[in-house]
């Protein structure tokens, strides 16, 4: 799965088929050789989000976030790029996931996002970025701008 472009600059999204047999599902969630050159994996985890719950909208000041949706539970994920000298700056974007692919998302910094599980199960999230959360041994200030704790913030999931 090569990851294509969006209308929102930078922003890169792609399907993985999942391979099944007898003994249930397989789906990639990265090759390197498909990663963007600018993209270094540094560290990885996975979230469960439940059904009407919402993670986000949060946007990162240097990190990348790689996104892979992998097939459990129904997501939509809310994109908004604040970056003021893209050519998609004020953009939205909204993706569905389905439960027959992997829908990957590569999200840029200074692209706001954020997702809703709108299915009936919990859903399932792996995110590998390209930069360690805290820093090296957490003795980093955390890049990231929370919008979710915002009354007035203009990026809303609805």
């Amino acid at each position: 799965m090569l990851p294509e472009k969006t209308e929102m600059d930078g922003v890169l999204v792609g399907r993985n088929v999942r391979h099944s047999d007898q003994r249930g599902w397989l789906t990639e969630l990265f090759r390197s050789d498909e990663l963007p050159d600018r993209f270094n994996v540094a560290m990885g985890y996975m979230s469960q989000t439940k059904p009407g719950e919402i993670r986000g909208p949060h946007e990162h000041k240097e990190q990348s976030d790689y996104l892979v949706f992998p097939g459990i539970g129904i997501f939509e994920i809310y994109l908004w790029d604040n970056r003021a000298g893209s050519p998609s700056f004020g953009q939205q974007i909204i993706l569905k996931t389905n439960e027959t692919e992997a829908l990957i998302v590569i999200i840029p910094p200074g692209v706001v996002h954020g997702y809703k599980n709108i299915g009936n199960v919990d859903g399932f999230s792996v995110n590998t970025p390209d930069r360690l959360y805290s820093g090296y041994g957490r003795k980093e200030a955390v890049d990231e701008i929370r919008y979710e704790e915002m009354l007035d913030s203009p990026f809303k999931i609805i």
